[in-house]
């Protein structure tokens, strides 16, 4: 089967879209991603997993400090992917004109989305272009969104000015996935930093 159409038929198992948020020190961030998934069929242990690519810098924030806040957005947030999809944080301060709050961990916790987990690393598995966090959610919130941005809505709805930035990112990000991504070594967690 060619490229082009595995990657349609893998296109089927991406999540809702998603905006994962990250702090060390005095340093926020926020990225967009379509790589979450539920962990835990458990109400009470609460846990899903993120994958987190290594040349973002949430990747590295995320590692170091073992936290994240995942948060589902709904169909009224397409402008909110440009703002933390379409640029590094290396860059420039992403959630600068976001509101949003500390949460119990010190992770930023946008104030509108559909629903956020705050979580703590409890496991990591290196998939060579990316870093599989797993992530135990300490705190669980609702949001005033009412319906769950997928990735064929935005695609669907994207406006006409983003899609030459947008075809130029994903193509650059797979490129540089291609290149590490058979390059898997084994993880041992240490668990969260002291």
């Amino acid at each position: 089967m060619n490229p082009t159409e595995t990657y349609d038929l893998l296109r089927n198992l991406t999540s809702p879209i998603t905006a994962i948020t990250s702090r060390r020190g005095d340093k926020s961030n926020g990225m967009i991603s379509d790589g979450a998934i539920r962990a835990s069929i458990v109400p009470d242990i609460p846990r899903l997993m993120v994958f987190v690519h290594k040349f973002n810098l949430s990747h590295d924030l995320i590692f170091e400090t073992g936290k994240f806040a995942l948060h589902i957005l709904h169909k009224e947030q397409i402008d909110l992917v440009i703002k933390l999809g379409f640029v590094s944080g290396r860059d420039r301060d992403k959630l600068g004109d976001v509101p949003h709050r500390l949460g119990s961990t010190g992770t930023p916790i946008l104030e509108d989305c559909y629903a956020w987990f705050e979580c703590n690393v409890i496991n990591v598995m290196d998939t060579g272009s990316s870093t599989c966090f797993l992530g135990e959610a300490v705190d669980v919130g609702r949001g005033p969104g009412h319906e769950v941005l997928t990735p064929a809505y935005l695609r669907a709805r994207m406006p006409e000015e983003w899609r030459d930035r947008y075809l130029a990112n994903l193509g650059t990000a797979q490129e540089r996935a291609r290149a590490a991504s058979r390059n898997i070594r084994a993880v041992v967690w240490r668990g969260l930093p002291n």
